[in-house]
């Protein structure tokens, strides 16, 4: 009889200190969990922040006067390509240009 009850008495100690630690586990879990949606909250927040940013200097409004004073225009008929074909030569003639200037 007394060895049932030394028994038990172990087992309900084994149990409370098993209790005991998965419940500390389970806390800092949830507070690894709280730190980490606070840090989702904050990026969202930074990028909403950020697209606002983006939109803002890239209006054309903002853009264009850089641009004009870069020497930048609007296309020309001239700049349009009509066919593949075309878009080809204009690339391989760029291209040429470019190794002409490298090379002097």
């Amino acid at each position: 009889m007394r060895i049932v009850i030394v028994a038990s008495l172990i087992v309900t100690v084994i149990s409370a200190f098993v209790l005991y630690s998965s419940n500390y586990d389970t806390r800092q879990f949830e507070l690894k969990v709280q730190a980490q949606e606070r840090a989702i909250e904050k990026a969202r927040g930074d990028i909403a922040v950020l697209k606002a940013e983006r939109a803002h200097l890239a209006r054309p409004e903002r853009i264009e006067p850089f641009a004009r004073a870069a020497g930048l225009g609007p296309a020309t008929e001239k700049q349009l390509a009509t066919s593949p074909q075309n878009v080809i030569d204009r690339v391989v003639a760029a291209q040429s240009a470019l190794s002409q200037k490298k090379g002097n």
